[in-house]
């Protein structure tokens, strides 16, 4: 997708001979992307746009819909789904800064620093903390100690350490007197959570109760009496808490346990539980709308990215579904006296499928689990399962989240092609937790053929199978779904006409204005001097890892990036395929050279026959004299709309590529010059 002319498609990477022009004349090779564009009439081919490889920051990968419309290259098409694009992102930029305001004018309550009794909990945490825990921890204990109302997002896969994170904000809170909430998606989690919270605070005079299916009317009624009274200090529960029965004294604190399993109506109920509130929501696949808050700085995101100590991957296998391989799996699972998931969806067909794995495999104890069950019955399942009464628990997806069962490291899904992406990837998830190596089945009917999404989607799935790749996954589902309304139900299709990536930008930036900030978009930069600059295809012989290399660099050339990220590239390519040749060198060179460019605010910056022409070369005086004794012959057209120098020879020759660098380098460092610049281009 250009930014100016609209959504295109990829054809290839081509090479081209450019001149500089003029009498000394020089030429170089170039490598182009070329773009196809929808054609101007029925019967007749689409217009093709090339562009340079170093200009790659104009271009973004389309992320929306699922077939996009190809733009008309110089129609109004695509103007007209900027402009509709524009005005929607008005209206939510509104609503974000409004939510915004209400937060940070609203008071929450300022908790205090740690306490003793704070450390005695954590030191009694049983694992090493990774480091991404320990700086997730300080981040929301920095939110919590602040008077504005945290609203964090915590993203970290499965098995990565999120409940205890939980665990030690839920106890910051509670030792000031303030409740804390956990909201769950089912009450099997609801059963486990409070489990491992009430092992953690044990030793320690806190009240921590259910509130879901599982209690009965009296125990629920208790609970709620407690939370009216202040006599429970924390409630785990399904959406029960969102009742208006239920009463708090004194809310401090709620923890959202994956989020993504929450409808919108849940959500505006929520935020009618309590103004003022700390929000902490948790997920190991952040859906697309969360994701989306997150990424435009609505809301604070922190991420655990490391594994725990003695971790692997699970391995994946996906394929078509056969009797063979499930026995074998099942029984290589009962010869290291592990336990085996076999989710099948339907509960019509669940006892049917039950009896079949009975006959593959008749030494192993099955049972059945499913959301249609009484509440003690499923309850007695599920901790038959848990003490290793059962070898092989055939249910449906009310396994997905949370479970935490060490000895269970087979997972088997039957018809994987009917899961959305984040669910398969929780289904994973709950294999793998302990120090066995984990096996996970995604299996489909060959019978019946896969939809593109489906087969994608399997593929995304088989490809992300390292630890901590979940953040790829609602990535990727982002790209497979579109990314919806940010604030509410619909899906919005002006994503599908500008594509995510754009439709980001215009987010920000709306924000931004109505922030009173001022935006200024970047400038489309043109900078072309008659230097090779290329990766060769002896260097990096594929199209796609060559053009991996180019968005790489045209991203650390951004004025956006940080100081050190060519440096970063370059270090990545010598790494990966060597010592860069000169061809490379040249173009790490105008790589730094268009980050200076860009700093100082110019849009050209191209060699034209024997003169460079820089624009806009609006001068103030002193530099206007400084350029007469610089650079006698160079001319300022009028009003400083562009500046044509004269290009230096050597001895009547055209300078040398790394020379010519160095002198455009120079000439902008002595006329425009920047603060922020560290070094220039050509000291580089």
């Amino acid at each position: 997708m250009h930014s100016t002319h609209g959504i295109g498609k990829f054809v290839e990477l081509v090479q081209r001979e450019v001149s500089s022009g003029g009498r000394n004349a020089v030429k170089t090779q170039r490598e182009y992307l070329v773009l196809e564009y929808a054609p101007a009439k029925r019967g007749y081919p689409g217009d093709k746009l090339f562009v340079p490889t170093d200009q790659l920051d104009q271009l973004s990968r389309y992320v929306g819909g699922e077939a996009p419309v190809l733009s008309k290259m110089g129609g109004s098409d695509w103007a007209a789904a900027k402009g509709k694009a524009r005005k929607a992102v008005r209206d939510i930029a509104v609503e974000l800064v409004k939510l915004y305001s209400a937060r940070m004018a609203s008071k929450g309550h300022a908790f205090g620093p740690d306490t003793p009794w704070q450390r005695e909990l954590e030191e009694a945490f049983p694992f090493a903390e990774t480091p991404d825990q320990l700086q997730t921890i300080d981040e929301i204990k920095a939110d919590m100690e602040k008077p504005i109302p945290m609203d964090r997002l915590l993203s970290g896969d499965v098995g990565f350490g999120k409940t205890e994170v939980a665990v030690r904000a839920a106890f910051k809170a509670i030792q000031e007197g303030k409740q804390v909430a956990m909201l769950v998606p089912t009450t099997l989690l609801a059963k486990q959570h409070l489990e491992t919270f009430t092992e953690r605070f044990a030793g320690f005079p806190v009240k921590v109760r259910p509130l879901s299916r599982f209690q009965t009317a009296k125990q629920a009624r208790e609970t709620v009496d407690g939370l009216a009274d202040g006599t429970v200090d924390m409630v785990i529960g399904t959406h029960r808490i969102l009742t208006e029965k239920v009463a708090f004294k004194d809310l401090g604190l709620l923890i959202i346990d994956e989020e993504q399993r929450f409808g919108v109506e849940h959500k505006d109920s929520l935020k009618k539980l309590k103004t003022g509130v700390d929000i902490l929501a948790m997920s190991a696949t952040p859906i697309p709308r969360t994701l989306e808050m997150a990424v435009t700085g609505i809301r604070e995101m922190s991420t655990l990215a490391t594994p725990p100590e003695e971790r692997h991957p699970i391995l994946t296998y996906v394929g078509p579904r056969s009797d063979k391989q499930i026995a074998a799996a099942i029984r290589r699972e009962l010869l290291r006296e592990g336990q085996v998931f076999f989710v099948h969806n339907r509960v019509q067909s669940i006892q049917r499928v039950a009896a079949q794995l009975g006959e593959l495999v008749p030494e192993a104890r099955i049972a059945v689990a499913h959301g249609q069950m009484g509440e003690h019955q499923l309850e007695q399942v599920v901790d038959d399962f848990w003490e290793r009464r059962a070898d092989v628990l055939v249910s449906t997806t009310i396994v997905e989240t949370g479970l935490d069962i060490s000895n269970a490291n087979t997972i088997i899904i039957d018809r994987a092609d009917k899961y959305g992406l984040s669910q398969l990837h929780q289904l994973r998830g709950r294999v793998g937790r302990g120090r066995e190596r984990a096996y996970a089945y995604f299996l489909y009917d060959e019978n019946k053929p896969l939809s593109e999404t489906a087969a994608d989607r399997l593929e995304t799935i088989a490809v992300n199978n390292d630890l901590g790749s979940g953040m790829q996954v609602a990535l990727k589902d982002l790209e497979l779904r579109g990314a919806g309304n940010l604030l509410g139900a619909e899906q919005a299709g002006h994503i599908a006409g500008v594509g995510f990536d754009l439709y980001l930008r215009m987010i920000g930036e709306a924000v931004s204005t109505f922030r009173g900030e001022e935006v200024d978009g970047p400038a489309e930069l043109r900078l072309e001097l008659p230097v090779a600059a290329r990766i060769p295809e002896d260097y990096i012989d594929s199209e796609r890892l060559r053009l991996e290399a180019y968005q790489k660099l045209s991203a650390a050339a951004a004025v956006s990036a940080k100081d050190d990220a060519i440096d970063l590239v370059v270090e990545e390519l010598t790494d990966r395929y060597g010592r860069p040749p000169a061809e490379v060198e040249g173009l790490l060179a105008v790589a730094r050279l268009r980050r200076r460019a860009a700093q100082a605010g110019l849009t050209d910056v191209v060699a034209m026959g024997p003169n460079l022409r820089v624009a806009p070369a609006r001068l103030p005086e002193s530099m206007r004299i400084r350029l007469q004794r610089l650079y006698p012959k160079a001319k300022l057209l009028a009003g400083g709309e562009a500046l044509v120098v004269p290009l230096p020879t050597a001895g009547g020759a055209a300078l040398g590529d790394a020379d010519l660098i160095a002198w455009t380098g120079q000439l902008l460092d002595q006329l425009f010059p920047v603060a922020t610049t560290a070094a220039s281009p050509a000291a580089s």
